[in-house]
């Protein structure tokens, strides 16, 4: 095992040789910015449970095809990206299906990665979570590759290249798609930006 393997590698190649509590410490890590992932691209929480779950279902059944040519992430988030791509594809076929795919308290469910830790008062609580779901709808309403590389872009440990591999596209575009998503959300997000809602990264 190569000694600069990341610990997310390492681990994955202990569940290709069946050991199943190394898989469950990587859901237990990963479980959560998956679920935020599917979340936020398809605004339906019960659908992204169900998806996450077929995310880590996949990887135990991949697992012995699994090669550490690259993170773990990297492969997971391509793993998710690609459940999420063919849910969409489905609602397209099926628009009676997902009339409406947001349901109401996935609205009320909190982006994490856009939360103030800090004890909230309760009108700040409500502009709180209006900025929320502001940035759910300005993200639900940006082309698919330029909102997956945003999302991507807020998983620290990806950095551009492992985003465009994802993306399965070159450098230069991926940084092009994150570049201009938040040119979009700036715009639409301008009354709000003062909050520090939407940082910029990397």
């Amino acid at each position: 095992m190569p000694a600069n393997l990341d610990p997310a590698a390492a681990l994955m190649l202990r569940v290709k040789q069946g050991d199943r509590a190394a898989f469950a410490a990587l859901v237990e890590r990963y479980q959560q910015p998956v679920m935020n992932f599917i979340r936020r691209s398809l605004r339906d929480e019960t659908e992204a449970e169900d998806l996450a779950q077929n995310v880590f279902l996949q990887v135990y059944k991949s697992a012995s095809r699994y090669v550490s040519t690259a993170k773990f992430s990297t492969w997971l988030f391509t793993i998710a990206r690609n459940l999420c791509l063919n849910e969409i594809r489905r609602r397209s076929r099926h628009p009676t299906e997902s009339l409406d795919a947001t349901h109401p308290e996935s609205e009320n469910q909190p982006l994490h990665q856009f939360e103030d830790k800090k004890t909230s008062s309760a009108p700040e609580s409500l502009l709180q979570r209006e900025l929320e779901e502001k940035i759910a709808q300005a993200l639900a309403e940006l082309p698919e590759n330029q909102r997956t590389a945003l999302l991507l872009c807020r998983q620290d440990e990806l950095s551009y290249e492992e985003i465009a591999k994802v993306l399965d596209c070159s450098l230069s575009a991926t940084k092009s798609l994150i570049h201009r998503g938040r040119e979009i959300l700036k715009q639409k997000l301008k009354p709000y930006l003062h909050s520090g809602a939407w940082k910029e990264s990397k």
